[in-house]
């Protein structure tokens, strides 16, 4: 397995990102070194928050929730998954996989030795999160949740199945404004016919993996701050005519591209979305049967946090609550705004609201 590893110069730029680096070396199943970064801000005998981010960003993301938490007497813990941010980036396709990563923050988790954890994920950070829990149910005291899933389909028809796969492997182009529509139209989690959702999200996977100079930064930028992105037209027709990369145009944009300095750094951003288990065909459908059956009998506190806004996740919310005993008597949130990283908009409510679960249970 070739390893790649950021720069610490790519990230000398960030003023808003003043955390002290520390590393994790763990030992790969391939035997190779990785060595995962992560934040430790707080008092070190403070309950402990964990802060897992998803694709394509980093622990960057929490930058704004990072000072309210400690603000609030908690020792806060955000790493970079491997592929991301400043840990290090396994350069394969092959070398990425939901397990993988599990397998990967377990080591990582239990390198630590972290222990009363109050865990917070979203995006792909709460899919590898709630796998982590389940693996180490013990160093868990809380769990809470925010635009994220813990996705299961064993319903699909072999039509469907079928269609899904020619559609990803048509070496047919996919443009960014062409999967952008689609996945604005994604169905609600669990509302409505649900094969309309994997074909949907699969222009999102067509799209990352296709695209070798994958736009993190860029697509970042319009996700969280798209009236900076007005001079976008141009670019994205430069981009799909003459396949020209996509650059940030924001200092927003440039932070997250950062971990990225070339296209073979962005191998995990690549591939993770093609892991997402939305068919009964992908390898973790046993692996997230037997998540689910731990779930339906977890009894510690289990909060939900979303926003209406977000078109990837919006509904999934109720796939939880009422199903997973611990989120009962809750006070679980929806809010009108905030898009599917809110963290970035909605830091404050979402930052209080962790707060208030730890103190209160």
């Amino acid at each position: 397995m070739q390893v790649l590893r950021t720069s610490d110069s790519c990230f000398a730029a960030l003023s808003d990102y003043p955390f002290e680096p520390h590393y994790t070396e763990i030992i790969a199943d391939s035997g190779e070194v990785l060595r995962l970064h992560h934040i430790d801000e707080g008092d070190r005998q403070a309950p402990v928050v964990l802060l897992l981010h998803g694709q394509p960003s980093w622990s960057y993301l929490y930058r704004k929730m990072v000072p309210l938490l400690v603000q609030q007497g908690l020792r806060v813990i955000a790493p970079d998954l491997p592929g991301y941010g400043k840990s290090d980036k396994p350069a394969a396709r092959e070398d990425y996989s939901y397990q993988r990563q599990v397998d990967w923050m377990g080591a990582w988790l239990v390198a630590n030795d972290l222990s009363e954890i109050t865990f917070f994920g979203q995006d792909w950070g709460g899919l590898i999160g709630l796998r982590l829990v389940v693996d180490h149910p013990a160093r868990f005291a809380r769990v809470v949740v925010g635009n994220t899933a813990l996705p299961i389909n064993r319903n699909s028809n072999p039509e469907l199945v079928a269609k899904i796969a020619q559609f990803r492997s048509d070496g047919q182009r996919l443009s960014l404004p062409a999967m952008s529509r689609v996945l604005s139209r994604l169905p609600r989690i669990g509302l409505e016919d649900q094969d309309a959702f994997p074909m949907g999200f699969a222009h999102w996977q067509k799209f990352t993996w296709e695209t070798v100079d994958m736009p993190a930064g860029f697509l970042m930028e319009m996700m969280i701050a798209p009236a900076a992105t007005w001079r976008v037209a141009p670019r994205l027709l430069l981009h799909h005519y003459l396949g020209l990369s996509l650059r940030p145009l924001t200092p927003l944009g440039r932070a997250y591209e950062a971990p990225f300095p070339a296209p073979e750094y962005k191998m995990g951003p690549r591939a993770m979305p093609s892991q997402v288990p939305t068919l009964p065909t992908d390898p973790s459908l046993e692996a997230q049967a037997k998540a689910w059956e731990f779930y339906e009998q977890f009894e510690k506190p289990f909060l939900c946090l979303f926003t209406a806004d977000d078109p990837v996740t919006r509904g999934a919310e109720k796939s939880f609550i009422g199903r997973v005993p611990g989120t009962r008597g809750l006070d679980h949130q929806i809010f009108e705004r905030g898009g599917h990283f809110l963290q970035e908009q909605r830091h404050h409510e979402l930052s209080d609201a962790i707060s208030s679960l730890i103190h209160a249970t």
